[in-house]
């Protein structure tokens, strides 16, 4: 019984180093972890999805991905103290191609025609199978590069030392056509469910929602959609099936006859998890991706509205019961100040709300914050901007969805020599962060630095690349004291005399779990 039992204990430790929190009861005894009594321990394995970049065959795609210095594990993966073994004595952290979805409306009868399909699905197995991308190290970005309209959704995962802060991300330039654009996302861990104000099924607008399963069993999907007056009818959003491994793209104007221009998507799955992302396309504003805004909540922050932004569209959606009246303030350079005339936004019920709130930043950067008119009536909503930068031929969108804090730590890969830009928002006290630049995925020295933004406004950095900097870095972000910050990185890439540019959120990258402290009760073993 006493082997028994101290082994339980461990295996709980392990657990929840795996899955965020794990309890356990003795035999007949009562719990051996207690509440309010934790520790901190690095996660053992983390998830991400990368949607397929783009449809185009003018596509130039890099994908880069990088863990962060610093999370204390054993080898083996385990966490200091025993745990669950990664795969390889250090772990590892891989994308790999999804697979492609079948067309299975049909039964196929010519024999020639099976084997050539059996031949092309063991082929694109055999492709599946091999990394894309293989993080090496914690500390050293990795970077690949595909062009066209065939690169692949990516699902992976990192085990062991790898796994804590894993990040990924795709950038996607399309110099023409109706997807024109600098497409950047940040891949995402699957979920089961996901909020996207401000997308739309207007006839201007080709709004794609990306659905990835990571998992070996198909995954099951809901889509609701959300107008200015209440739920948007659909009768083909329900029940959509994400096979195992693979990816699917639906095209949101297919959902329903309604062509509304701002809408709020909701995805939840009754089975499975996915990781869901959105591509939109507005003609003569180019193309982005929007990624899930931050769970309901009754206070959120939009960091890094660009300073030359010349148009700001906010979003926003009230999924409860109650309607929401909001205020709306920019946190700028300086102060905190109220758009004239938008100060407050009223979001009723189940319904989608909007503000024009033009060129709002006026040459300097901000982020916007929204907070209860009335504090004792905190109704949750979520959020989303579409930027606008440039006018005319020359107009270029990005979307900043509301984001959770930076907390202990966030990470962004993908920076270039150039064109980069930091966004820092402290919504509620001063606060002090640190800023570390990695190595270079060919090469560079990582070098750190300390900043300190005040209470209620926004501080934009451009970060000074590593020395002897080859290839791409990867930002990270620390909390060191003080109140809450919220970021975001902006990436410039300008193209034909169009700004074109990308907007990634930093919220906090999970790194570390919440264990129990475990307490041997003598009461419950044997002499």
């Amino acid at each position: 019984m006493k082997s028994t039992h101290l082994s339980l204990i461990a295996g709980t430790v392990a657990l929840a180093a795996i899955t965020g929190f794990a309890t356990l009861n003795a035999p007949g005894g009562p719990a051996v972890a207690e509440a309010g009594s934790a520790s901190s321990l690095p996660v053992e394995r983390s998830s991400l999805v990368c949607p397929a970049p783009s449809t185009s065959d003018l596509a130039e795609t890099q994908y880069t991905s990088y863990t962060p210095p610093g999370s204390e594990t054993a080898k083996g993966g385990g966490a200091k103290g025993g745990g669950a073994k990664g795969e390889g004595e250090e772990g590892t952290a891989e994308l790999k191609p999804a697979l492609p979805v079948l067309d299975d409306d049909e039964v196929e009868t010519d024999p020639k025609k099976i084997k050539k399909a059996e031949e092309a699905a063991k082929k694109a197995k055999a492709q599946a199978d091999k990394p894309v991308l293989a993080v090496k190290e914690p500390g050293t970005p990795v970077l690949a590069e595909a062009d066209g309209s065939a690169a692949p959704a990516l699902v992976g995962t990192a085990t062991g030392r790898l796994a804590p802060g894993w990040a990924a991300q795709q950038t996607t330039t399309v110099t023409a056509g109706g997807a024109r654009g600098l497409l950047g996302v940040s891949c995402t861990a699957p979920d089961t469910d996901f909020w996207f104000p401000g997308v739309s099924t207007a006839r201007s607008r080709q709004d794609y929602v990306h659905l990835t399963n990571p998992d070996d069993s198909a995954a099951v999907a809901d889509i609701e959609l959300f107008g200015a007056k209440g739920a948007v009818t659909s009768e083909v959003g329900d029940g959509i099936t994400v096979p195992a491994r693979s990816s699917v793209a639906l095209l949101l104007s297919t959902l329903t006859d309604e062509a509304v221009n701002d809408l709020t998507a909701h995805v939840t799955t009754r089975s499975g998890r996915v990781g869901g992302v959105v591509l939109t396309a507005d003609d003569g504003s180019g193309a982005d991706w929007l990624t899930a805004a931050a769970d309901p909540s009754g206070t959120l922050v939009m960091p890094g509205i660009p300073a030359d932004a010349t148009s700001v569209q906010l979003v926003a959606f009230a999924p409860g019961e109650n309607d929401a009246d909001v205020k709306v303030q920019l946190m700028g350079k300086n102060t905190t100040f109220a758009p004239a005339g938008n100060d407050t936004l009223h979001i009723k019920s189940g319904m989608t709300a909007t503000i024009d709130l033009k060129d709002i930043t006026r040459g300097e950067p901000g982020s916007l914050r929204l907070t209860p008119v009335e504090k004792n009536r905190a109704t949750p909503i979520v959020a989303a901007l579409r930027v606008v930068r440039g006018t005319g031929a020359k107009q270029e969108i990005a979307y900043i969805p509301a984001t959770g804090p930076v907390g202990a730590r966030a990470s962004v890969t993908d920076n270039r020599a150039k064109g980069s830009t930091l966004s820092l928002a402290a919504p509620a006290a001063t606060a002090k962060v640190k800023v570390t630049t990695s190595a270079g995925s060919g090469g560079g020295e990582p070098a750190v630095e300390t900043y300190t933004v005040k209470a209620g406004t926004t501080t934009a950095i451009t970060p000074k690349p590593p020395a002897g900097l080859k290839g791409a870095y990867a930002l990270t972000v620390e909390t060191v004291s003080g109140g809450p910050v919220h970021a975001s990185r902006a990436l410039v890439l300008p193209e034909g005399g169009v700004q074109m540019f990308t907007i990634q959120t930093l919220p906090d990258d999970g790194g570390t779990v919440v264990v129990p402290s475990a307490r041997q009760d003598l009461s419950v073993l044997d002499d």
